[in-house]
């Protein structure tokens, strides 16, 4: 079995795409999930676009080991100086740089010739090998480039230091039959070169296009968790991965991902972005697992394989209901945890647990859905908030305005204010924005229910602008206003 190294790029090609924007510390805390899913290397971001994306690529490069830790970096020496910058405690390290290939970038964007773009190849790369020693070189439009200009810049790439040539579909454009012949053409002239492929998915075809490159002979993908990027997206980790693991015979080709961590990460993922996979979305969308039709119940009771091809149970998705409650200690979670395969570090399980405690005094029975719940939410329990809700009141009468009065804890002890709005919302949202003195705007709100039943969990995602800044809020509760509240303040901590 061939083995083909996955390169996530979810903390940076899918965290620059609308809505997907991450603080420093859910990056980090989705780095850590990454690791434990198995991935060989984490492009952490982009240093060189920003203050705080050179800050989260330096902490995921400081905290992160047992992997490598890459960024990416236009063929500039400032960029390549802080990548090095940044990545220089990394266990593992590596410099991704990128330069545009096509006659169409060549001539719009970057208004160079073909021989100036040579040379900017050769002296970027030579430079950052001076302080890198695994470069990954991405022709950037490589599926609309002239496959013997493609093949000059590989070359000129690899004779100056590359390690990795990327060939990315930047736009979404070729077709497998496409991938693949251009792959098999470059293998064929730099037989001993490690190839890699990053596809969009603009026409739908980024897995397809990324399957047709491994049988054409990459070693390595670019990809993300639940497919998340630019535009359309990126190629899905856990649709590619289980494609090889599923079609094992045909590919003859393996990753080293932990396949029951996928679904706990892709929820983990869901929970950062607030942004939920479609129902139908293959592997790990709500309904990937559903059979509704009599015929189709009947043939999986009878042998899952008959309208199964994966065990859910594989990906570390589990249908049997936990029963715990209020008066359950901290050793049956564990030993629940345990179970799953999931383990946690004291700190972890200490934060878990008071989670855990303050849902189960709202609900009468803490399911697994609950649990994993709170899980994805982990990095909320870190988060050190600025701000937070001391108490709240809210009265709205049918056809009336509602009246709020709320009480945050600062850092200057508690405030209070008190507003009239259009309803339950608006009046609490416009009371906070009267303690901090601030004009946040409201962009997008959206509210649904984690778990079934009339005490159910509801998780409320928004969106927050503030001073030309956007950013996500989320908060959970049995109570959709008090969700909505808490989602509304941890936006806001952001934002300040």
């Amino acid at each position: 079995m061939k083995k083909i190294m996955i390169l996530d790029t979810t903390l940076r090609d899918g965290e620059q795409a609308p809505g997907n924007s991450m603080h420093v510390y859910e990056k980090l805390e989705m780095a850590k999930n990454l690791r434990k899913l198995g991935v060989n290397i984490i492009e952490a971001g982009f240093a060189s676009a920003s203050p705080d994306d050179f800050e989260s690529v330096k902490e995921i490069a400081d905290q992160i080991q047992g992997c490598t830790i890459c960024t990416l970096s236009r063929c500039l020496r400032e960029d390549i100086d802080l990548s090095f910058e940044a990545l220089k405690n990394a266990q593992n390290k590596r410099i991704h740089l990128f330069l545009a290939t096509s006659p169409l970038h060549l001539q719009y964007k970057l208004q160079m010739t073909e021989e100036e773009c040579l040379q900017r190849i050769d002296e970027s790369v030579r430079y950052a090998k001076t302080l890198f020693d695994d470069i990954q070189f991405s022709c950037e439009d490589a599926t609309r480039t002239d496959i013997a200009f493609l093949k000059r810049a590989t070359k000129t790439a690899i004779d100056a230091g590359a390690t990795v040539i990327n060939i990315p579909d930047t736009v979404g454009y070729t077709f497998p039959n496409e991938m693949y012949t251009m792959i098999r053409t470059l293998k064929e002239a730099f037989p001993e070169t490690c190839f890699s492929v990053h596809c969009h998915n603009d026409l739908g075809m980024a897995v397809a296009n990324t399957l047709a490159a491994i049988e054409g002979g990459v070693s390595q993908i670019d990809c993300t968790v639940n497919g998340i990027g630019e535009r359309a997206g990126n190629t899905a980790l856990e649709e590619v991965v289980m494609a090889l693991k599923t079609r094992a015979e045909h590919y003859q080709a393996e990753t080293d991902i932990v396949l029951k961590q996928i679904f706990p990460v892709s929820q983990a993922l869901t929970a950062i972005t607030g942004i939920k996979n479609a129902p139908t979305k293959p592997i790990v969308g709500k309904n990937a697992f559903m059979h509704e039709a009599g015929i189709h119940q009947h043939g999986v009771l009878a042998n899952r394989q008959t309208y199964e091809i994966i065990d859910p149970t594989e990906l570390g998705i589990v249908k049997n209901e936990l029963v715990l409650g209020k008066h359950s200690g901290k050793h049956a979670l564990v030993d629940y945890l345990e179970s799953l395969d999931i383990k946690l570090t004291d700190e972890e399980v200490n934060g878990l647990f008071a989670e855990f405690k303050d849902l189960a005094d709202k609900k009468k029975k803490i399911t697994y859905k609950d649990i994993m719940y709170l899980l994805s939410h982990r990095h909320n329990v870190k988060y050190t908030r600025k701000y937070s809700i001391y108490s709240y009141s809210i009265m709205t009468v049918k056809g009336n305005s509602a009246f709020a009065t709320v009480k945050l804890n600062t850092e200057n002890g508690v405030k209070a204010a008190e507003s009239i709005g259009d309803g339950p919302l608006d009046a609490a949202f416009k009371t906070i924005n009267r303690i901090l003195g601030k004009d946040f705007h409201l962009l997008d709100w959206q509210s649904t229910a984690v778990t079934e039943g009339e005490d159910a969990l509801g998780m409320t995602t928004l969106r927050l602008a503030c001073d030309g800044k956007e950013v996500t809020g989320r908060g959970a509760s049995t109570d959709t206003v008090e969700a909505s509240i808490m989602a509304y303040v941890n936006a806001c901590n952001k934002l300040v």
